[in-house]
């Protein structure tokens, strides 16, 4: 009951952040005429190489349904599969499959992401004196994100036990045994709380879906990228990068789903949140093609800070709760393959999302 409690809270703010993070991408762009970067000001206004627009429009739709199958092919992989014996958390060879999610998380933070922000958050349209120029923001925001990310998991953690403890407390469900010595004059309590299988399944809900808040708002952001392109050789190789990038991440996501077990409607719910964000991010992109501006200041400081966190949540993500946990699980130490086999499958999905830097 509580557990089905806090996974409902958790998945509000899920939808809380995915909204407000949509809405700060949607107004981010050039309102009220500012000031264009001087670098790119020739380009801004330089529309003859633009590509007939029925044409790159049909490309963005193409984009939308190709990114949204395979989103939903790469999430659905590891919780459709769990009749398959790799997929089932109980197995050995489960650990292999997180070891490949967590190279492919952690590389999507360090990667594809990170970069980004740094360039964003130091790119001279912001101005050469202005304090985005002269202070680390990104680092900082980074930083932010992984104490945002820790906090957020101990706050949670504590408002599961303290709320187990009392309905325990109302259903008798606590053993507590006070045994009074009249020889000795004390007193010995012994109180069972948390039983440990609970607490490491909460553990790990809350871990997933604050890893999807991380992922969605990236996704939201990369779609933009494609929604608001205006060349067709832009668009292509996106596609076909994108495509790889949500099926990979989306094992990553849906292997983390399916050890959280949660229920069928959560499960469907997450699942479902990381499918249709990056489509809805072109969506969007689509609709501000001729007002937005990728060089105005509000969109570049506003998409900075978000990537900033979304890379600092990844990053504590596949650090402190994917990889720490299994590389110390005694079924990995313990077992020559899986200890060997753990490193080559992290190296493996590193490697899969490093070579799809060269394209996105």
């Amino acid at each position: 009951m509580v557990a089905d409690k806090l996974s409902h809270i958790s998945l509000t703010i899920l939808s809380y952040f995915l909204l407000s993070s949509t809405l700060t991408l949607v107004t981010a762009h050039n309102i009220n005429g500012l000031k264009e970067c001087i670098c790119l000001k020739h380009d801004s206004h330089n529309h003859d190489h633009d590509d007939d627009e029925s044409n790159v429009l049909r490309y963005k739709v193409a984009a939308i349904f190709t990114i949204l199958f395979a989103s939903a092919v790469g999430v659905s992989l590891p919780i459709l599969g769990r009749k398959i014996p790799v997929f089932r958390p109980e197995r050995g060879s489960f650990l292999l499959v997180k070891a490949y999610s967590a190279g492919i998380i952690l590389c999507t933070a360090f990667i594809h992401i990170l970069p980004e922000a740094f360039e964003n958050l130091t790119s001279p349209c912001l101005g050469q004196d202005s304090a985005w120029a002269n202070f680390p923001f990104t680092g900082l925001t980074v930083m932010l994100g992984v104490l945002l990310t820790l906090m957020l998991g101990s706050i949670s953690t504590r408002h599961f036990n303290m709320a187990l403890l009392r309905d325990s407390e109302d259903d008798d469900g606590i053993e507590a045994k006070n045994v009074y010595n009249n020889n000795h004059g004390h007193e010995h309590c012994t109180i069972s709380l948390v039983p440990h299988k609970e607490d490491q399944l909460i553990k790990q809900r809350i871990s997933s879906q604050v890893l999807e808040i991380g992922i969605v708002v990236h996704s939201i952001i990369i779609g933009l990228s494609v929604g608001t392109s205006k060349k067709v050789d832009t668009i292509k190789p996106l596609i076909a990068a994108l495509c790889f990038h949500q099926f990979f991440e989306g094992i990553g996501l849906g292997g983390c789903i399916v050890q959280a077990s949660f229920k069928s409607a959560s499960t469907l719910l997450m699942a479902l949140c990381f499918t249709i964000t990056t489509p809805l991010g072109v969506a969007i992109g689509i609709g501000l093609t001729n007002v937005y501006d990728e060089t105005s200041p509000i969109t570049l400081i506003g998409q900075g800070l978000l990537n900033s966190i979304a890379a600092g949540i990844l990053i504590y993500m596949a650090l402190v709760d994917l990889l720490a946990p299994d590389f110390m699980d005694p079924k990995i130490q313990t077992s020559t393959k899986l200890f060997f086999g753990a490193k080559v499958t992290l190296l493996l999905g590193v490697a899969s999302m490093t070579i799809l830097a060269i394209w996105a």
